[in-house]
């Protein structure tokens, strides 16, 4: 897990961003551990609050569960939910897409264009 000082996110928040998005893509199977609060803050060299502040996010957002003395424990993903957050994001980046061409002046077909030259790319 990479995190930044410097990138104007919270730490706890590229944390919380960083499991949520392993967790959504199946990185982690249902019942498994996330790495102990202690050894997380102790690899990133940050504090033992800002992981337990990240973790409670991810139990409050219902994608991990707290387990008294054992850590924080992946939750069953329900496949409908999963998509349903997977279309949100795609909506949001397209929603930011669409705000940054109207910036650069590029018209519908421009847009749709470069979503399509992407789509190709992205699937090579």
């Amino acid at each position: 897990m990479k995190i930044s000082q410097n990138s104007g996110v919270p730490i706890y928040q590229q944390i919380a961003d960083s499991f949520r998005t392993d967790i959504l893509e199946g990185k982690y199977s249902e019942g498994e551990y996330l790495p102990s609060i202690r050894g997380l803050a102790k690899e990133l060299r940050i504090s033992v609050i800002t992981t337990i502040k990240a973790y409670d996010q991810l139990e409050a957002e219902g994608l991990v569960t707290a387990v008294h003395g054992k850590g924080y424990c992946i939750n069953p993903q329900d496949g409908e939910m999963l998509r349903e957050q997977h279309k949100r994001k795609v909506e949001d980046a397209l929603l930011d897409a669409i705000k940054y061409a109207r910036i650069a002046g590029m018209n519908e077909e421009e847009l749709v264009e470069t979503l399509k030259t992407l789509n190709n790319f992205a699937e090579d």
